[in-house]
């Protein structure tokens, strides 16, 4: 039996070196059945439910610090294995995001580097997203710059675009050309992984489905937040050991849904204007 069929979570040195090569990975094996994932989907209405007036779905940030549901996730054994062959044993989780787009929705995502709005280095983070819905272009897929996470970190301007849920992003042509990205596409249950440099974004979603994403920060333990522009930072170790202690530790959720008594940092307030 190959390693393939022994540990089809395990990436082979293949993956490996394309990542690092391209900032991003996709055609990864399902981390939810279409059953497991019917079920978080039914699920998702319960944490829904808990936002206030006048919030949206995006306000759904570092939620795992108070619901077993989101916390879970973020330890699947599968989407560790995923990570871990990006940032190698020791690694830890530190945020959660929803990216939803309801049918018709006009709002966008313009072009950005998420390392731009994070006070943390060095660079050794992954993002996962994993696809609560089929995603594709038809529903406002994410599309990705191939090897622009080579190129530093990019000065970002306010946006000129109102549709964008971003007031801090980049415009095509300052160190990047569009027309060279990537369209991801995903089934309900499956991730992508993609370095936090790389340039990234996502169009409107004008089709009758929704694209309803879960996005998961992984960093390795070497990487430092600055408590000074983050100060509700919290670190969740999931594979190996800290060998550095440099970030404070998160305490492990005790009910199903629930949300933080606190207002995560925003982009603006973390990212540099």
């Amino acid at each position: 039996m190959n390693a393939t069929q022994t540990a089809p979570y395990r990436l082979t040195p293949a993956q490996q070196k394309f990542y690092h090569e391209n900032g991003y990975l996709l055609g990864l094996p399902p981390i939810y059945t279409k059953a497991e994932m019917a079920k978080l989907n039914v699920e998702l209405p319960n944490l829904l439910a808990l936002l206030k007036p006048g919030e949206t779905t995006k306000d759904i940030r570092e939620w795992h610090e108070t619901s077993t549901y989101l916390y879970e996730i973020a330890m699947n054994p599968k989407i560790l294995d995923l990570v871990e062959g990006i940032l190698g044993p020791n690694f830890y989780f530190w945020a959660s995001n929803f990216f939803i787009k309801e049918p018709h929705n006009p709002s966008t995502v313009g072009w950005h580097q998420d390392a731009y709005y994070w006070p943390m280095a060095p660079h050794n983070s992954v993002t996962v997203w994993l696809a609560f819905d089929d995603v594709d272009e038809v529903n406002g897929g994410m599309k990705l710059i191939p090897g622009s996470h080579r190129g530093g970190i990019i000065k970002h301007n306010r946006s000129k675009q109102t549709a964008s849920v971003l007031s801090l992003e980049l415009e095509d042509g300052s160190g990047f050309d569009s027309s060279q990205a990537v369209q991801f596409r995903l089934k309900a249950g499956e991730c992508s992984l993609h370095d936090d440099r790389a340039i990234h974004g996502s169009p409107a979603n004008p089709s009758d489905r929704r694209r309803a994403g879960l996005t998961i920060r992984y960093s390795g333990t070497n990487v430092k937040n600055d408590m000074a522009v983050n100060p509700n930072f919290k670190a969740y170790l999931c594979r190996g050991v800290d060998e550095f202690h440099l970030n404070p530790t998160g305490p492990i959720p005790a009910q199903r849904y629930g949300r933080p008594n606190f207002k995560p940092v925003s982009n603006e307030e973390a990212g540099k204007v």
